[in-house]
């Protein structure tokens, strides 16, 4: 067990959400350092734990051998002692639709650095506003952790959405023997292709989906070069594969070079499809025009690779989110990393650079 006074992490930092929670999970079950997190989503209108962030504690603690002191629901402060972090099989339910998606941030980077493979088993909300989508994560963020050395496997098995949840994946997680090593996204390359999903669940018909795909790849090819390949499935998902009503559009664009780029949008009652479409349409241009190698929803994500990596990261990326801020905030108190941030010139491009601290597993 984690010995020695505990890390204070001030909860209500920048936006004040659940990732400050996240960030700070993951990096003190990697660095066997305890933490306190006081004003825990001070700046949310629901202060406090709630059924997903409580689940993902839980989970955390279990799978790192912890303990844990505050974890209620509403509790505003915890402190979490870690253990050795030991892999096998887990199950979790946030008996809501908070997002799975969410979950794996916080137990990810934990599964990494275990003893032996990890498998979870989780259930709630797979398509969630405020979070990842299940398919970017499938999509995006495992190909671009992939280049600092994660190897994982997701499955979905059953969507779910709000207010109900019940949605259904599977975490498969190799561990690292030799930790993650630096990546460098720096070098944009050519754009080759666009794929994406279009899905609809429950009363929702199947022309929604069209609406949303046709609408985004019509934006697509008016701005893009002839020979990039643009393929977006409409699916309209059988009710033993979908909990609830819903409908969304997840699209990723690659490049020559490996990038991977995502743009998302998740359907509204009273607005229309078409705009879902063009809204995650237009996301994968904005990367595009800027030559950005990581988009706005990756930012913030691989903040931590870089600090536990070993070696320097560089990553083009847009304008700098709040979200990568909180994201560095924490890392830096953690790891004791330093994050450069370089404007490009000419462009509404930066670069974010780390030194990370190369950490390694620890039995």
């Amino acid at each position: 067990m984690a010995a020695g006074e505990p890390v204070s992490i001030d909860g209500s930092y920048l936006e004040g959400g659940g990732q400050i929670l996240r960030i700070g999970l993951a990096l003190s079950s990697t660095e066997n350092v305890p933490i306190t997190v006081t004003k825990i989503r001070a700046g949310r209108s629901n202060p406090g734990l709630r059924p997903q962030h409580l689940t993902g504690l839980q989970l955390t603690r279990d799978m790192s051998n912890g303990t844990l002191d505050g974890g209620q629901i509403s509790s505003q402060e915890i402190t979490f002692y870690p253990g050795p972090i030991e892999g096998g099989r887990y199950m979790a339910d946030t008996q809501t639709a908070g997002s799975v998606s969410l979950l794996i941030q916080a137990t990810l980077p934990c599964a990494v650095y275990a003893k032996s493979p990890t498998k979870l088993e989780l259930r709630g909300g797979t398509n969630a506003e405020m979070a990842p989508q299940v398919d970017f994560t499938i999509h995006v963020f495992r190909k671009v952790s992939a280049f600092f050395g994660m190897n994982f496997r997701l499955f979905l098995h059953k969507r779910g959405f709000y207010p109900q949840g019940q949605g259904e994946v599977t975490l498969e997680v190799q561990p690292s023997p030799e930790g993650l090593y630096a990546a460098d996204f720096t070098d944009f390359g050519e754009l080759v292709s666009v794929y994406g999903k279009a899905y609809v669940a429950g009363v929702l018909p199947i022309k929604v989906a069209h609406m949303m795909a046709d609408a985004a790849k019509n934006v697509l090819y008016q701005n893009l070069p002839r020979n990039v390949v643009i393929n977006i499935e409409r699916i309209k998902e059988s009710p033993e594969k979908a909990v609830g009503n819903g409908s969304g559009i997840v699209l990723w664009a690659e490049t020559t070079t490996g990038c991977v780029l995502g743009g998302t949008a998740l359907g509204r009652r009273g607005r229309p499809a078409q705009e879902d479409g063009i809204s995650a349409a237009t996301q994968i241009l904005e990367c595009v025009n800027r030559k950005a190698c990581v988009d706005q929803y990756m930012q913030d994500q691989i903040i931590i690779l870089m600090a536990l990596a070993k070696g320097r990261s560089v990553v083009r990326t847009g304008p700098l989110t709040d979200h990568s801020k909180t994201a560095m905030h924490v890392a830096e108190l953690m790891t004791k990393v330093k994050f450069h941030i370089q404007e490009i010139q000419g462009s509404e491009c930066i670069l974010i650079e780390c030194e990370g601290i190369g950490r390694l597993p620890r039995w």
